[in-house]
């Protein structure tokens, strides 16, 4: 298969992309290009072949067991108490995670398009929660995938256009390759890691690949599907960077995208502000899609309802965690308490998920033979030591807010 074939065949691994590069991932680039220039380009590389690792899992688990995550899960404990916590934790940081996410997704898609119409981004907000819903209502997974893949090819071209247009240092690019720490970049490598490596995505991977696949002959198509879609997202993020490293002298501290678009049109005109604008926006609708639909694939295989898109229980959930959205980008109103929350139980959740994975993947009663070998546990069981750090760095970063620490 050539790379033509290969990019025609891009699917659930690009929802995975759409779903991680969304407007919290654009800030947190901008930020970090804009502060620390291109020395934390390798932070980008090390969390796509984290995120790799984990959702190559996460969809071979779908593909072979027709399982998703979320029932996984909850069917693999005896006690009837165990299984209730795993429930409970996966519906609050999932199914509540993604609604207090969501209000950030569509104001910040919202936010390219007034960029682009000049009208104001809480009247886009509900329109893009309109336009969210209805591709979503129809139930057709062939339309939301290939509607989602155009959407990253947008923010591909949209990003990398930019990057190129406002002329990186290359060597200084190339230095950012090589892994370093300067002073004060923790929490930015933090927030790197913590954008894309994303718990949510192993339940929507899980679920999304048996809409597009039938077994396990199909595992060699999967998981090239994840390792070209993961990359491409990858290479979207290192392109924000990139742009914030050119556009700002090194120490700049921005306090949202705006000033991106602000700062790169005299640098590389007004086309290159538009460009900005309208991958933000796909960056925004697309994440603004795909939580309410994991969130939905959580929170159905937690609770054992059927998982179908066009399912009653399956269409109320993701119907409201985009309502929240709707309702809050209308108000210009982010929950802060609710995003709190969400980043607390995720900080508990991601980890439990990540080792629970690895767990089920060695599991032959579900697996067969398709379980995991030596070197993806020695793998997995890296990346999940840095998720529980990154964990624990989340907990803690909230407790300091709070005034507990």
């Amino acid at each position: 298969m050539n790379i033509i074939d290969r990019l025609r065949s891009i699917g659930p691994g690009a929802m995975v992309a759409a779903a991680f590069i969304g407007p919290g991932t654009v800030t947190t680039a901008s930020v970090t290009g804009a502060e620390f220039g291109y020395a934390l380009v390798w932070t980008i590389v090390f969390s796509i072949v984290a995120t790799i690792i984990l959702q190559e899992m996460s969809a071979r688990l779908g593909v072979v067991s027709r399982h998703g995550l979320g029932e996984a899960l909850r069917e693999q404990f005896d006690s009837p108490l165990l299984s209730y916590v795993s429930i409970a934790l996966v519906v609050s940081a999932i199914g509540i995670g993604t609604a207090a996410y969501e209000t950030g997704n569509i104001l910040g898609g919202a936010a390219g398009l007034e960029g682009i119409t000049g009208i104001s981004a809480q009247i886009w907000g509900p329109v893009m929660g309109i336009c969210a819903a209805a591709l979503l209502w129809t139930g057709r997974y062939k339309l939301i995938e290939k509607a989602l893949v155009a959407l990253v090819g947008i923010m591909a071209i949209s990003f990398l256009i930019d990057a190129i247009v406002i002329g990186p240092d290359l060597g200084a690019l190339a230095m950012g390759f090589v892994p370093s720490v300067p002073e004060g970049s923790t929490f930015l490598i933090t927030g790197l890691i913590g954008t894309t490596v994303v718990g949510y995505n192993l339940f929507l991977h899980a679920g999304s690949v048996q809409e597009r696949w039938t077994g396990p002959g199909d595992l060699p198509e999967s998981r090239a599907d994840t390792i070209l879609s993961i990359v491409i997202g990858g290479a979207i993020t290192i392109a924000i960077l990139v742009t914030a490293a050119a556009a700002f002298p090194v120490g700049t501290q921005i306090g949202d995208v705006s000033q991106m678009a602000e700062q790169i049109e005299p640098l590389a005109g007004p086309y290159a502000t538009v460009l900005f604008s309208i991958g933000l926006f796909a960056a925004g609708f697309t994440s603004a899609t795909t939580a309410p639909l994991a969130g939905a694939y959580a929170t159905a295989g937690a609770f054992g309802w059927d998982t179908d898109l066009k399912s009653p229980r399956f269409r109320a959930v993701w119907g409201s965690i985009l309502l929240i959205g709707v309702v809050f980008s209308a108000a210009g109103y982010q929950p802060v308490q609710a995003i709190v929350f969400a980043q607390v139980a995720n900080g508990i959740l991601l980890p439990i998920v990540a080792l629970f994975l690895i767990y089920i993947m060695n599991d032959r009663n579900i697996l067969g033979e398709y379980v995991n070998d030596t070197a993806q546990n020695v793998l997995g069981i890296g990346v999940t030591l840095v998720v529980v750090w990154l964990g624990v760095r989340a907990l803690y970063s909230v407790g300091q807010n709070l005034g507990v620490f």
